[in-house]
């Protein structure tokens, strides 16, 4: 009776741990389910389409990726062109989202991160240096590299992680693929010191080890999004 318990108490932890490991985009079971956004019904995504209204344009936007972004008006001197199932309904329950990503002369896309999705970036043009940042329990070792075009690195999911155009006289360029039809971003100083409402100062000042009018100061500046 005890090992069979046993049995049962291991397998039940082992379907959950399964279920953990598995529990990001759903898998499709079915050709697609274009994402009907006029549906009032709430769900982990979106409800499906009828595929008899289902039109070719679903899986299609005009996106002009080919094209320069501006990259003047961010603070951060980069510009990202995020192309997910908010833009093309086709990619509901499809797992994958994409974007491109200008960067000015020394511009940089700052540390962030993806909750929900692994990202894999390819330079185009420029060189960028790039990294990550492993969690608490892997003692926060940076990883770095100086990418060339044709150049490819892999954020994993969750990790916060960067580029930086490190030349003052050229842009880059580069597109990254992301394993989440929705794979969100949160900018960890926009996070932190651009909060609605602010977190407190006393908090933040015990979390850094500065004084609260440093965090008072940043907290005062204004924490534009880089993300089109």
């Amino acid at each position: 009776m005890a090992s069979s318990t046993t049995f049962l108490v291991l397998s039940t932890v082992l379907a959950l741990l399964s279920w953990q490991a598995i529990a990001s985009d759903p898998s499709p079971l079915q050709d697609f389910c274009v994402a009907d956004k006029e549906s009032h019904v709430r769900v982990n995504g979106f409800v499906c389409k009828d595929p008899k209204d289902v039109k070719a344009d679903d899986f299609f936007l005009e996106a002009n990726l080919d094209k320069p972004r501006d990259t003047a008006m961010s603070k951060v001197g980069s510009n990202v062109t995020l192309i997910n199932v908010m833009r093309i309904p086709g990619l509901n329950t499809l797992g994958i989202s994409m974007a491109r990503i200008d960067y000015a002369p020394l511009g940089e896309n700052p540390p962030h991160t993806h909750p929900r999705a692994t990202e894999i970036l390819t330079v185009l043009e420029g060189t960028l240096y790039v990294g990550f940042v492993t969690s608490n329990q892997q003692d926060n070792k940076l990883f770095t590299k100086m990418l060339n075009k044709g150049d490819v690195f892999v954020f994993p999911e969750g990790l916060i992680h960067f580029q930086f155009n490190p030349c003052p006289d050229k842009p880059a360029v580069a597109i990254a693929a992301l394993s989440s039809q929705n794979p969100g971003a949160i900018t960890i100083a926009n996070a932190v010191f651009g909060s609605k409402p602010p977190i407190s100062d006393d908090v933040l000042a015990k979390a850094f080890q500065v004084e609260k009018k440093t965090v008072d100061w940043l907290q005062a500046q204004f924490w534009g999004d880089n993300h089109n």
